[in-house]
């Protein structure tokens, strides 16, 4: 194997960046708001007396099973592997849409909305930072310095 093909891996020997450490923690932040209120639906389909049931319990567990991604991603990211940046982006993707249609809503939905989008849009600025990069040993594409 040469030297271009042997694959590099991060310095982890210095102390993790700010950035890369907040990043963690906003994706963190929205896999528990994930499991808080996919907890909540189900216990509300379980207990209360929900339009449709089967729909209150399935939507409880998709939003707890969605929660892994930001979660397993707050991992990655905290233990600097660099295959934890792509779900964290995708996490982040995806939560600006629901974050317009909260804003599009007529009611204290518009606040959940602005909170969301203030942390997804966060999120990405420090995720997709130079020095976020280079903590994860991230490489552009043609970069082949070590």
């Amino acid at each position: 194997m040469s030297s271009e093909q042997t694959p590099t891996t991060p310095d982890i020997t210095g102390p993790r960046p700010r950035r890369l450490t907040y990043a963690a923690l906003l994706a963190a932040l929205e896999g528990l708001a994930l499991v808080v209120g996919g907890v909540w639906m189900l216990v509300l389909g379980l207990t209360g007396h929900p339009d449709d049931r089967r729909q209150a319990v399935t939507g409880g567990i998709t939003l707890v099973v969605l929660a892994l991604l930001p979660l397993l991603a707050a991992r990655g990211l905290l233990g600097r592997r660099s295959w934890s940046r792509g779900p964290a982006v995708i996490t982040q993707l995806m939560a600006l849409p629901v974050a317009y249609n909260l804003l599009q809503a007529d009611s204290m939905a518009i606040p959940a909305g602005i909170a969301l989008a203030v942390v997804a849009v966060a999120a990405l600025v420090l995720l997709v930072n130079p020095e976020t990069t280079r903590a994860l040993g991230i490489r552009g594409p043609g970069n082949l310095e070590k």
